[in-house]
């Protein structure tokens, strides 16, 4: 597979991909593009990859035929993103075990995209209200299952937001079922040891939710909003035995216990900053009280004589405050990485009715995207080699951050 789109490239073109960028596209695809039983569609595969880092402007179909071929090239991406029948996930898990053999995951972290679209020609899109935003909007909604490690921030799973019509009779989910759904089945295809899950969408944070991720076995930490109603389960501090008291009223009657923890900013690599939090053992109410499960409230203050700014719930059982924080902001890391990389491999790019062909196109993209950022920071071919070259004094930029933070769900 030596493909290369841009050595076609007319004038007026973009620039093409560094000889880096395109080499760890072609060790990218090698890898995870097994699954794929022809050698035309892995050759395609590869193909298209390159055209998404090539075409400037929107990766359409067209736009990426373009580029790299013409109008017999646009029949056949065309055919092979939305009329072929190849399965995206194993792509999509060999891409996570990839990485994981390179720059081991710190945390999985899932947060909404949304796609604004007008028209009737696009699967997914209708008029729906963003929780992020708080604003009605039309398009689609989509959950990025990201892969989150000291070196690597990068998208490995995606899951589209269907109205029931769409979604056909009886598998309509809701915005909360939607985005559970897609961390849970990510993990569970790609197999790796447990690792924190951050859900980074508000209002997903629900005993529903927090009991569907016990029953996986996976240690998650959910952003929750200042009136989720808990229970204070230690007896020395204040609120225990009030019933249900709202998380920021939880933490207010705790502002003593606070303790300054500092982290690295994702906004301004480099710089560190300092933060107070406090940690509070609390328990979500349950009508059956044997159901109810030990978890931990965990809050910020970026103004010390303010209200709290961030509230998180977790049942990790293990790490202090301090780590826990500091594990929140991988959040951050992909807030910026998706904000100013995710539109450069057209991941809001698509479209088409087909919903086979939107996975297909966000997989292809999702390797892209990957590609482009192992060969940023300095990352080569997932191997032993590249692992003992990372660690390396003065080896290339790195985050600041521990690894993999560990712990048992109570």
């Amino acid at each position: 597979m030596q493909t290369r789109p841009w050595a076609r490239l007319g004038t007026g073109a973009c620039a093409p991909p560094s000889d880096r960028v395109h080499e760890a596209a072609e060790d990218l695809c090698g890898a995870v593009l097994s699954s794929l039983r022809r050698r035309d569609q892995r050759e395609k595969g590869l193909q298209y990859v390159q055209g998404l880092l090539a075409t400037p402007g929107r990766k359409s179909i067209r736009n990426i035929a373009q580029q790299i071929g013409g109008a017999a090239t646009d029949q056949s991406l065309h055919h092979f993103i939305a009329g072929s029948t190849w399965d995206w996930r194993p792509i999509r898990s060999a891409l996570s075990r990839y990485l994981e053999q390179s720059c081991p995951l710190t945390a999985w972290v899932i947060q909404p995209m949304t796609i604004p679209k007008g028209g009737e020609h696009s699967v997914g899109v209708w008029r729906q209200y963003d929780p992020q935003r708080r604003q009605m909007f039309r398009g689609q909604q989509a959950f990025g299952i990201w892969f989150t490690s000291p070196h690597v921030v990068t998208p490995v799973g995606w899951r589209l937001h269907l109205p029931e019509e769409e979604a056909g009779e009886g598998s309509g989910e809701t915005y909360e079922e939607c985005a559970v759904t897609g961390i849970l089945e990510v993990v569970r295809q790609v197999g790796l040891p447990p690792r924190p899950v951050l859900l980074d969408i508000p209002g997903i944070g629900t005993r529903s939710t927090m009991n569907r991720f016990a029953d996986a076995k996976l240690p998650v930490l959910a952003r929750i909003g200042p009136d989720t109603r808990l229970l204070v389960t230690d007896p020395a501090l204040p609120g225990h035995g009030a019933g249900a008291l709202a998380a920021s009223e939880v933490l207010q009657k705790v502002r003593a216990l606070r303790t300054p923890a500092e982290w690295a900013d994702p906004a301004h690599p480099g710089r560190r900053r300092a933060t107070l939090v406090a940690a509070v053992r609390v328990m979500m109410p349950d009508p059956a009280p044997a159901r109810r499960r030990h978890l931990t409230l965990l809050g910020e203050w970026t103004d010390p004589h303010r209200p709290p700014s961030q509230l998180w719930v977790t049942d990790l059982s293990q790490p202090a405050p301090a780590a826990l924080l500091r594990l929140t902001k991988q959040t951050g890391r992909v807030s910026e990485t998706s904000a100013h990389s995710v539109q450069e491999v057209g991941l809001r790019d698509f479209a088409g009715r087909s919903l086979s062909g939107w996975h297909r196109h966000v997989t292809m993209a999702s390797v892209a995207h990957a590609a482009r950022c192992l060969s940023e920071t300095g990352v080569p071919a997932g191997s032993g080699a590249a692992r003992d070259r990372r660690t390396a004094p003065g080896s290339g930029p790195a985050s600041s951050e521990p690894g993999p933070v560990v712990g048992a769900p109570r």
